[in-house]
């Protein structure tokens, strides 16, 4: 006995199809009148901003998988600390130090990254630091700089958690919290 092929009955595949297209009509409904609300003093709602996170998150760690990281020593992590206290300090803010004023009106809002970096890998900060994202307002800063200076910033910033205020503001005076210069 040949064994049959199982199809999907004509009202179900119907149905799906329907579903697509009656789908496709409110997604473009909602873009070409406005109806979503874009304004950065609205956070998005639940579904479309758990969609943007994971996307981020997925996007930045399948495109930084096959980035290799240096070694990372005081010198780098001195120079990234001068950094990125002229360049991230007043978007994410540091150990003891809060994002500025102008910083907090931003949707989405940057994350203080002391708190949450430990959630990244090298690679993936590094790749953030030279990629940017789009629609958060987080630059690209790989057109400016150069690979050693966002490894440097990197190794910083994976520093960051456990750091503290002292130690931090010493890289700010343009030496390491650990006495090198």
């Amino acid at each position: 006995m040949k064994p049959s092929k199982k199809h999907l009955p004509s009202g179900i595949a119907i149905g799906v199809v329907g579903t697509l297209i009656a789908s496709a009509v409110v997604g473009i409904t909602i873009v070409y009148t406005g109806a979503y609300n874009v304004a950065a003093t609205e956070d998005h709602q639940p579904l479309v901003r758990w969609a943007l996170e994971t996307t981020m998150k997925t996007s930045v760690a399948g495109r930084a998988a096959s980035i290799s990281p240096p070694e990372f020593n005081a010198r780098m992590i001195a120079s990234g600390g001068r950094e990125y206290q002229a360049m991230c300090q007043h978007c994410h803010g540091g150990p003891g130090v809060e994002k500025s004023e102008w910083a907090r009106g931003m949707l989405p809002q940057p994350p203080h990254l002391p708190d949450v970096v430990s959630e990244w890998q090298a690679q993936e900060v590094f790749w953030l630091v030279k990629h940017g994202v789009k629609m958060s307002a987080m630059p690209a800063f790989g057109p400016a700089h150069n690979d050693d200076d966002l490894w440097a910033l990197t190794a910083f910033v994976k520093q960051l958690p456990g750091m503290t205020a002292q130690q931090y503001a010493e890289y700010g005076k343009g030496s390491s919290a650990t006495g090198n210069h």
